[in-house]
């Protein structure tokens, strides 16, 4: 219904002190007002101010006493601007004060300017240019602190999208609200989806009509979770009422109001706050528990209940709160000894107390600090207080306790479905419109997604490893999802459009995960590894060479190295005893290597006289019979076991080589090999089924196929007799399901593909969609096969032999030199040495003695006895056995040049 064309003018002239300023000699000032004395929060500003008025005048101390002057705006702008211009010309108002609204505010701002009036508002844009409006003052705060209490309830709560209702102005605008609700929905990860905009109120004939047909718009948008950000009292009273009426509140939906709404809660009756139940809205919070509050409260009961005796609320809003401070700062600012415009402005600016609003301070002609905001429940008649909002804090318990702070929003709410639990947020699929699920249905590899025909006309079949993971998801979500499948004939790309775009709500299908995709949809938890592989053709592995493969370069070095080290202990301790190892140089070389040779396969025929020695060998024939043995076991699997070797290896062979490749067609892999590894366009061919691969290798139509991961898996498990992969595999996100942008149903399939993961049910699909076929189940696979073996295998058996060939090498050495010593003792006691010996002739006789056991005395030679020697050194055994002649021969030896020492020693003495 159009707002009659008849203005009222409601002059309520207080002259509540004329008398009392006449009978003092006060000077009487006039101040006036602009509100809407018609709705309930123009009632209760009426009410502050008359009380406000008349406690400042009940001051003997003032100079000033104060008139006050109230006019009726009823929300209109041009109402508003008429009746600023009346007072300032008639009544030669001072200031003007009230101004619900910002249409209204900047209207009479503009005034105001010009005649040097400053004017308080209670309204302020979201941002404003103070040099515009120099003697605006707003007395509200910004709404920065509260779009950012808003984004971070829809983030605490998992809610991606968002729809914003507001009622257009008379600039058409928002207000500037709109900026920054969207700017903080960025900084948390959301998006604005819709923006419902209701014409103003008093432009609507037909209110109730024109909201349904604005409401009904929001049935196609996928988002449930309303935010309110301006609106008049009789436009949200109709905007609720029907968005209930229409299903739109109710469950999985949710709705948040700004403080311009919420601070008609206390005027709405019975039947608006029924329509809404369960809604959050933000209230600019201010302390009861102050002194100046406590003398204020009782008498704005007093008086409000008085004049409004039909209301049953008497609680006071925040404007109310402000009609009273804005008479201080006011009454402040005239107490100077000469008040003209820019003085009062001046002094206006500079007030600085605390008043029943909050802190009052001003800065650049707003006030300076930022509110506490409080976020408030809409439960049963009234309304719950949950948590506070702190500027640069965030949401918290308690006022004034830093550490209870919270990242996420913690009250517990009362949704509008009567529910404790947080609504979706999201068009839940119904009967009458279930959810859309596109299908690939043109797929290479039909183990993962398969489309048949039905057995009636027109349905259709879908099966495979992603169709049953998609039913063993629904199987672990807490709530049953209404789908219908469609199958898509085309591209992926196409598909993830078309979800995009919402011609479906998601798809189900071997969609890869891409960074250009996850702009466009949802993926959920990837439920199986992605990358591109090469896979080539092979042929067996054939080798001259084979015989050295069993073990590597480094093992046969060390290998040879230690066999030379036991050989070289072996002579060392045999030479001296043993005629098997004495000789000419090259018969002692050639009997070492031929030992050495021999004993690997135990086929040496030398004698051994030292127990060293045989220590050395027993050690040195179980290190043989490990290598020998391990040799045969690896050499033999090789020869048997087939060993392929693919044809190609290297990509830029196939660039270079201008071959022909394979891949997907309607898979992005074609965009990618030309994008990113740079192959020709014109020698990549598409193959549409897996089945074709296999002819296109045989008639060498392509050389090598780039297919993904878990397609080449499937692949090879045919054909792993045949084919195999090379070359880097280029790693992707993985394969996954889609839904739109925002949507919950997606989170909740991440969380249950994680559970199926964790407790096997995905690896058990996995086995029974891609076990290998049983050719390739028997075969070996890669990492089964027979490498070559290296030294980290030996290397504990080749320290033991090592170390038992230099202990008993040191065990000889030491023998050696106590049986010299001892013999140089017996031949020189009792004589004494005429010419000193140099060290070097010391060090070789040592030298020598150690290498053929004999001893040299003063240039000459003398031999070692042999005797004790051999009877220290070699077994008693028959194979060591000498002829009593020559024994005899020996000791006759050893006597006749002992003998001949002695006669030189006691010529010498003589």
């Amino acid at each position: 219904m159009q707002r009659p064309c008849r203005i009222t003018f409601v002059f309520i002239s207080l002259f509540l002190v004329s008398s009392y300023g006449e009978e003092t000699g006060n000077k009487v000032t006039n101040i006036g007002a602009i509100i809407d004395v018609d709705s309930r929060i123009g009632k209760e500003e009426k009410t502050a101010l008359e009380i406000a008025v008349q406690s400042f005048n009940n001051d003997v101390s003032n100079n000033h006493n104060l008139s006050l002057y109230i006019q009726n705006s009823t929300r209109d702008p041009l109402l508003a601007a008429t009746a600023a211009k009346k007072l300032i010309e008639e009544q030669e108002v001072i200031a003007i004060i009230g101004l619900e609204t910002w249409e209204e505010a900047a209207l009479v701002a503009d005034i105001g300017s010009r005649a040097r009036v400053p004017v308080l508002s209670f309204a302020a844009p979201a941002l404003i240019t103070p040099s515009r409006w120099p003697f605006l003052v707003t007395m509200a705060n910004g709404d920065f602190e509260q779009m950012k209490c808003i984004a971070a309830t829809i983030s605490s709560s998992n809610w991606k999208r968002v729809v914003v209702i507001y009622e257009d102005d008379a600039f058409g605008g928002d207000s500037g609200k709109l900026a920054l609700l969207s700017e903080a929905l960025r900084d948390v990860g959301s998006e604005i989806e819709y923006r419902l905009v209701l014409p103003p109120f008093s432009s609507v004939s037909n209110p109730n009509e024109v909201v349904q047909d604005e409401l009904i718009k929001l049935f196609n948008v996928q988002s449930r979770v309303y935010i309110v950000l301006q609106s008049s009292l009789p436009m949200t009273i109709h905007l609720f009422e029907k968005a209930k009426e229409i299903g739109l509140v109710g469950r999985d939906s949710a709705w948040i109001i700004t403080d311009t709404i919420s601070n008609y809660f206390d005027s709405f009756n019975s039947s608006v706050i029924s329509s809404m139940q369960g809604i959050l809205g933000i209230k600019t919070y201010y302390d009861e528990g102050t002194n100046l509050y406590k003398t204020f409260y009782p008498q704005f009961r007093r008086t409000f209940r008085d004049e409004n005796p039909e209301e049953d609320n008497f609680q006071p809003s925040i404007n109310a709160l402000r009609a009273y401070d804005s008479i201080r700062i006011v009454k402040q600012a005239m107490d100077s000894d000469e008040i003209s415009p820019d003085s009062l402005l001046k002094n206006i600016l500079s007030s600085n107390f605390t008043g029943l609003s909050g802190e009052i301070h001003f800065q650049q002609g707003k006030l300076s600090h930022d509110p506490i905001l409080r976020i408030v429940n809409v439960i049963g008649r009234s309304y719950n207080e949950l948590d506070f909002w702190l500027p640069g804090i965030g949401f918290s318990k308690n006022i004034g306790y830093v550490g209870n702070k919270s990242a996420d929003f913690t009250g517990t709410v009362i949704w509008p479905d009567g529910s404790k639990l947080v609504p979706k947020g999201w068009a839940m699929p119904t009967n009458k419109k279930p959810m859309t699920i596109g299908v690939p249905a043109r797929t290479a590899f039909e183990k993962f997604v398969k489309v048949d025909d039905g057995k009636h006309p027109g349905q259709k079949k879908y099966d495979g490893f992603c169709i049953e993971l998609f039913y063993e998801v629904l199987t672990v979500l807490d709530y049953d999802l209404i789908y219908q499948f469609d199958p898509h004939n085309g591209t992926y790309d196409e598909l993830v459009h078309k979800v995009y775009n919402k011609t479906y709500d998601a798809a189900v299908g071997d969609i890869t995960i891409l960074a250009n995709r996850t702009t466009l949809v949802e993926f959920t938890q990837p439920y199986a590894a992605s990358g591109l592989s090469m896979i080539v053709p092979v042929k067996p592995e054939s080798s001259a060479w084979m015989f050295l493969k069993p073990f590597t370069t480094k093992m046969w070095f060390v290998t040879g190295s230690i066999l030379i080290y036991t050989m070289f202990i072996v002579w060392f301790l045999e030479h001296q005893s043993n005629p098997d190892f004495r000789g000419p140089w090259n018969n002692q070389i050639g009997t070492v290597f031929w030992f050495a040779f021999s004993s690997i396969f135990f086929a040496h025929r030398e004698k051994i006289y030292s127990n060293l020695t045989r220590v050395v060998v027993v050690v040195w024939l179980f290190v043989a019979l490990i290598l020998t043995s391990s040799y045969t076991a690896s050499l033999t699997s090789m020869l048997t076991v087939q060993r392929l070797e693919p044809t190609v290896t290297d990509i830029e062979w196939l660039k270079r080589s201008n071959v022909k490749i394979g891949c997907d067609g309607d898979s992005f892999v074609r965009t990618y090999l030309e994008d990113v590894l740079k192959f020709k366009s014109y020698n990549i061919e598409n193959v549409s089924s897996e089945y074709n691969y296999e002819g296109e290798f045989k008639s060498n139509h392509i050389a090598a196929a780039f297919l993904e991961v878990p397609y080449g898996k499937v692949f090879l498990n045919h054909y792993c007799k045949k084919f195999t992969t090379t070359a880097p595999t280029y790693t992707f996100g993985g394969l996954g399901f889609i839904f739109q942008k925002g949507s919950p149903i997606a989170r909740d399939f991440s969380r249950a593909i994680l559970k199926l993961s964790e407790d096997g049910t995905l690896i058990s699909l996995e086995q029974k969609w891609f076990a290998p076929s049983p050719e390739c189940s028997a075969d070996v696979t890669e990492e089964s096969k027979t490498n070559s073996l290296s030294i980290h295998s030996f290397w504990g058996l080749f320290l033991i032999s090592v170390a038992t060939s230099t202990v008993c090498l040191l065990l000889f050495l030491a023998y050696s030199l106590k049986r010299y010593w001892h013999h140089e003792e017996e031949n020189n006691a009792g004589t004494l040495s005429l010419v000193d010996e140099s060290v070097w002739n010391k060090a070789m006789r040592v030298a020598k003695c150690i290498y053929k056991g004999k001893v040299c005395v003063r240039g000459e030679v003398s031999a070692a006895p042999r005797v004790p020697v051999i009877y220290k050194w070699s077994s008693q055994t028959r194979d060591y056995d000498r002829s009593s002649s020559h024994i005899s021969m020996g000791n006759h030896e050893v006597k006749s040049q002992t003998e001949s020492e002695i006669g030189i020693q006691l010529q010498a003495h003589n």
